[in-house]
């Protein structure tokens, strides 16, 4: 990689990161790790195939 764009890279990711944790793990702890993760899958799930984005 040329390091090109990487900035860029980053802030998208950081947003996600920052979506998720305030949109799922913050408002539903889970008790395990197990059900952490199983959590997660179904909220990449809802977010990528089912939510209204901003460009719909």
């Amino acid at each position: 990689m040329d390091g090109r764009g990487r900035a860029k890279d980053n802030i998208w990711i950081e947003r996600f990161w920052r979506t998720i944790k305030y949109d799922y793990i913050y408002i539903q702890p889970e008790e395990s790790s197990a059900a952490l993760y199983q959590g997660i899958l179904r909220f990449f799930d809802d977010y990528n195939y089912h939510r209204h984005h901003q460009g719909v």
